[in-house]
């Protein structure tokens, strides 16, 4: 019975499981994969336009995108209160909040993530 190119001797062989290829096939490569990110996108140019002259270097550390939200005591507060309450928020509280507080839910949701965060380490802190 003759093999097909397929086979399963053949599919060990091409995985370089075997010592030699067969007669006329050729011999497989992985696929060449582009770059995740082309080399200048749209956001790059967008983020070069916004530049100030003379601020060429990013900060180390620092993303490029948006700057850092700065809450209010009063949004603290309540961030806080509802915090102590639950330490996991809701969708109905995570929509109430965002609404009193005129933040988005992705502004809660991201407060809360840093917030058990830093509760899990103050926690591990005093032990």
């Amino acid at each position: 019975m003759e093999k097909g190119p397929f086979s399963v001797e053949w599919l060990a062989q091409s995985s370089g499981g075997g010592a030699r290829e067969m007669p006329g096939s050729p011999r497989w490569a992985p696929p060449e994969t582009p770059p995740s990110v082309p080399a200048e996108s749209p956001r790059d140019r967008v983020a070069a336009e916004r530049r100030i002259p003379g601020q060429d270097a990013v900060p180390a550390g620092s993303a490029p995108g948006r700057s850092r939200t700065k809450f209010s005591a009063a949004q603290l507060q309540e961030l806080e209160r509802s915090f102590r309450e639950q330490r996991y928020i809701g969708a109905g509280e995570k929509r109430r909040l965002a609404a009193v507080l005129n933040l988005s839910q992705s502004q809660i949701k991201t407060w809360f993530q840093n917030r058990r965060m830093k509760f899990k380490r103050q926690t591990q802190d005093a032990r």
